[in-house]
């Protein structure tokens, strides 16, 4: 109980909390902040005073953002001017928010993500055993995600009555930052080892390129071992030997699964913050969500926005304050001070709330921890971090065409014939495909068939494609009745087909 003591006799003193640090900045940083809903004003206000009394030299510019202003009814969550304040400060510590379901609301994270170029997030994951329950205490890992591209793209469209589609991009650009941050953040921490996970036995063009790019960009880095694991059998050696693995980097969708997994596995996503870092910007947040259902009640744990804001504190050059806080922290946790969440009455010592946790961070600035492992950022130096330079324009060939069909049949011979007459002087039908399997010709009849169908056309008698023979078909199309969905044209980069084959072909 000495550390409630400590507390209470700095409160009753009347400290004022910036007095308890004697490092001194000679520049504020002014920084938007955002309180959120649910949860979020408890932790956020727990995360300021342990910040501030640390002895952070920030301004703060508070906004409203979240559920407020969705309800109020502006779709997208926040004003133009809380943007203008955002991108006026650069730097954004933000607190969960709620997305209101149904209705045409987007997430704001993804939203803010993609608007201020926020291409990387950092998600830490450490074990914190044996003060934190953890089946893995011997795990230290950082995973690094792609945070613009991929399917959070969020690009849908319903096509057919049966069939909606969501486009996955992944773009060159995209790849190199993200992979060149993961490598270039393994050397500023002295870590040892990047791992990429993709799918690309199965999506050879997308996660291909991810893949690509990950091994062209490795070999400028030798002295930092490179490896990759296909998703699937990657996440289940993370779930189960999560020591294997040091810095991983994938594409966003996977990332945003397994950051969320590797932040359970440590012991609770409760205790992860994250770092969304751009060229300009930087958003700093807690991993989990809003929790309204326990909102208000003083109990919620505001470690996992700590966390992020102690990231931030590194981001913006204030090192020493976040070794202070992130130490202080390790050491309370150490000493059995634990919110619901994670108390445990084999590993705990008392039961705190939100409050009372902070206050007990404060009494530990200052002091460093036995046995968990103590931090130091004093040594980091900065990133580097190249813009990207566009590749000169490659050779583009056009050799055909798609053509998406919506149809109600289920014969796909009767459908290719069909098809076939709407063909041009300078374009056959060579296959068709449902939901990416080879229908026609050749098809099986036991593969089921939905009313989203894939008719492709190749050249006749000519080495090239034109794009007017697209016009054409699509021409033919309208005369014969055909509902024509949408084409997706067939390229050649520098001389290599970059299309996809029909399963089965």
């Amino acid at each position: 109980m000495d550390n409630i003591a400590n507390i209470n006799k700095i409160y009753s003193a009347g400290t004022p909390r910036f007095a308890l640090s004697k490092k001194i900045y000679l520049i504020m940083t002014k920084i938007t902040v955002a309180k959120g809903d649910g949860i979020g004003p408890e932790i956020m206000d727990a995360t300021l005073d342990i910040i501030l009394a640390a002895g952070a030299k920030i301004e703060i510019d508070e906004i409203e953002v979240g559920e407020k202003v969705y309800l109020a009814g502006n779709t997208s969550g926040i004003s133009p001017e809380s943007w203008e304040t955002i991108r006026r400060n650069k730097i954004f510590l933000k607190a969960p928010i709620t997305t209101p379901q149904g209705g045409g609301y987007k997430s704001l994270n993804v939203t803010t993500r993609k608007f201020l170029g926020l291409y990387s997030n950092v998600r830490p994951c450490r074990s914190l055993h044996p003060f934190v329950n953890t089946k893995h205490p011997v795990m230290d890992i950082v995973i690094i995600r792609e945070n613009e591209e991929d399917l959070y793209a969020g690009i849908e469209h319903q096509q057919t009555d049966e069939v909606v589609q969501c486009l996955k991009l992944i773009s060159r650009p995209g790849c190199e930052k993200i992979v060149r941050y993961a490598f270039e953040y393994a050397k500023q921490q002295s870590r040892k080892k990047v791992t990429c996970f993709t799918k690309d036995n199965i999506m050879k063009q997308t996660d291909g390129l991810f893949h690509q790019v990950f091994d062209e960009i490795a070999k400028e880095y030798p002295e930092i071992e490179n490896e990759h694991w296909i998703i699937d059998i990657g996440a289940a050696k993370l779930a189960d030997t999560p020591e294997a693995f040091d810095v991983i980097v994938m594409p966003n969708l996977y990332g945003d699964v397994l950051s969320d997994v590797a932040a359970q596995i440590t012991g609770s996503v409760g205790l992860a913050g994250s770092a969304n870092i751009g060229e300009e910007c930087a958003m700093f947040e807690a991993i989990h969500g809003s929790a309204p259902r326990r909102a208000g009640q003083n109990a919620a744990n505001p470690s996992g926005l700590l966390q992020g804001a102690i990231m931030m504190l590194n981001h913006i050059g204030q090192t020493e304050v976040a070794e202070k806080v992130q130490n202080a922290w390790l050491k309370t946790l150490e000493d059995g001070f634990h919110t619901y969440d994670i108390f445990n009455a084999k590993t705990s010592k008392l039961c705190v709330g939100t409050k009372e946790f902070a206050k007990a961070v404060i009494a530990n600035l200052g002091n460093k921890p036995s046995t968990l492992k103590p931090v130091s950022y004093a040594s980091n130096a900065a990133l580097n971090l190249p813009k990207y330079k566009r590749k000169p324009a490659a050779h583009k060939t056009l050799e055909g065409v798609d053509v998406f069909v919506h149809w109600n049949g289920t014969d796909p011979a009767e459908l290719a014939a069909k098809i076939k007459s709407i063909e041009t002087n300078g374009s056959k039908l060579t296959m068709i495909t449902n939901r990416g399997i080879k229908v026609w010709p050749d098809g099986f009849k036991e593969t089921f068939c939905t009313d989203h169908w894939r008719c492709r056309f190749k050249p006749e008698g000519q080495t090239a494609f034109d794009k007017k023979d697209i016009i054409i078909l699509l021409a033919n199309a309208v005369n014969e009745n055909i509902d024509t969905i949408k084409t997706e044209n067939l390229y050649a980069i520098n001389g290599k087909a970059v299309y996809s084959l029909g399963q089965g072909q």
